[in-house]
């Protein structure tokens, strides 16, 4: 990591990850199915070749590959992750995701430019939501200094930047801080892209499981100013 917190392309050596990438390209390669590879790849957009593996007969590899490993380090996180993304096949991203979210608290503050680096790289829906509600979630819910970082993210001229802004809370319930979630909806309500206007009615839905009158009140005040999408998707378990 460069002392601006940008990722450059040094990967924190790690005998753990040695280990891990080393089991993971082998379990998984001796499991791959190049017909469903192609059927993955094209419903993904062709955002990343495909191995083939189904989401439940990759999430059984994964527990074979890191049966009897110790917990990791943050050192480790980061190189695992790193190394998963420099992989071109999306299952490795999904394994990096996936350990990232069981060992999120492994990881200080000084791991979000890293979360940042793989929301912003082979960028979509499937990675970059989880990555979203789950580590850099849980990295701002444990030290809340981060939410300046999030209030830049959210201006980002990187959707998925923003989006990540959007849906960090996801998972806060009471917990969430309203003001910053109603503020966010607001400074991109004119977004014209699919995934931001989404985005917005999926926070303030999830959000309204926890105080569905807060964001009725809300959208009463301010629905002209999002797409009907955002409203659609944010009233669907508390009406009109």
């Amino acid at each position: 990591m460069s002392v601006t917190g940008e990722v450059t392309s040094d990967v924190p050596f790690s005998t753990l990850a040695d280990t891990v990438l080393e089991r993971l390209t082998a379990t998984y390669a001796a499991a791959a199915d190049p017909e469903r590879a192609v059927s993955m790849r094209a419903y993904m957009k062709d955002v990343a070749p495909f191995l083939g593996l189904t989401t439940p007969v990759r999430r059984a590899l994964s527990r074979t590959v890191v049966e009897g490993l110790p917990r990791p380090a943050e050192a480790d996180c980061t190189a695992i992750a790193l190394r998963c993304w420099q992989l071109p096949e999306r299952e490795y991203h999904y394994f990096a995701v996936d350990y990232l979210r069981r060992h999120a608290r492994a990881c200080s503050s000084g791991f979000l430019p890293v979360t940042r680096h793989l929301v912003a790289t082979v960028s979509w829906w499937d990675t970059v939501d989880a990555l979203a509600a789950h580590v850099v979630g849980a990295l701002v819910e444990a030290d809340p200094k981060l939410t300046a970082d999030m209030d830049a993210w959210i201006g980002d001229d990187d959707l998925w930047i923003a989006r990540t802004a959007l849906l960090h809370q996801l998972r806060y319930k009471k917990h969430t801080d309203t003001e910053r979630l109603f503020t966010y909806c607001l400074r991109q309500s004119g977004h014209p892209d699919f995934f931001i206007r989404k985005a917005i009615g999926w926070c303030l839905r999830e959000y309204a499981k926890t105080d569905p009158e807060a964001v009725r009140t809300f959208l009463e005040r301010e629905r002209g100013r999002f797409a009907p999408l955002s409203v659609r998707e944010a009233l669907k378990n508390i009406g009109a």
